[in-house]
């Protein structure tokens, strides 16, 4: 029986956690003291999405243009990227879907991210406008990835075992969505609650 869960598999899991702890690490040297838990959760994904999209996902996108795919490459990160093509053979051979989508994440919400992170440092309030852009864009792209999949049968989803299915495909995906998701409601109350403020307000003669 093939061995499932590799070398590779357990430095590519440390690697997403030592991204998380940098994040938190990050909003406590560079958010103020008084800044509220909510602000401090958000800041915390915000950057751990940031480096995820420019580390991981910026390697994937490196070794799947220009002719390149992840199946022919060779390195600690397309080693990486060739362990998650087993749950998702589309990453193994830079299926154009994906690498456009991926085009959008690294090149623009990773960016994306890094700007409302300097609006939480200096309390903008305007960066809710922006969290919900981010927000749906993360949601979609996670829509696009895997719905004309599913519409075709999954035929490139390898779900044969529970690091595949729970951890690669469904923990590492669902929380593009659920975290978003979260950031986009909260946001949404923060905006309509200015603008209702604002209507209330008595107008000046």
């Amino acid at each position: 029986m093939d061995q499932v869960f590799t070398t590779t598999s357990l430095f590519s899991l440390l690697g997403v956690s030592a991204l998380a702890g940098i994040a938190y690490a990050g909003a406590q040297v560079l958010l103020p003291k008084h800044a509220s838990k909510r602000d401090r959760y958000t800041f915390v994904w915000l950057a751990f999405d940031a480096m995820i999209h420019f580390s991981f996902e910026g390697s994937w996108l490196w070794l799947s243009v220009l002719g390149r795919q992840v199946n022919t490459s060779v390195g600690p990160f397309a080693k990486m990227w060739q362990e998650y093509a087993a749950a998702d053979y589309r990453w193994g051979f830079a299926d154009p879907t994906v690498v456009s989508l991926e085009l959008l994440t690294v090149l623009g919400a990773g960016p994306l991210c890094c700007y409302i992170l300097k609006q939480l440092a200096s309390n903008d309030p305007t960066r809710h406008y922006w969290i919900v852009v981010l927000s749906t864009a993360e949601i979609y792209g996670g829509w696009m990835t895997f719905c004309p999949e599913w519409l075709t049968g999954s035929p490139n989803l390898n779900t044969s075992n529970p690091l595949y299915l729970w951890v690669y495909l469904f923990f590492m995906n669902m929380i593009w969505v659920v975290v978003p998701l979260a950031l986009m409601v909260d946001s949404y109350s923060e905006i309509a609650s200015a603008l209702r403020t604002s209507h209330k307000k008595p107008k000046s003669t």
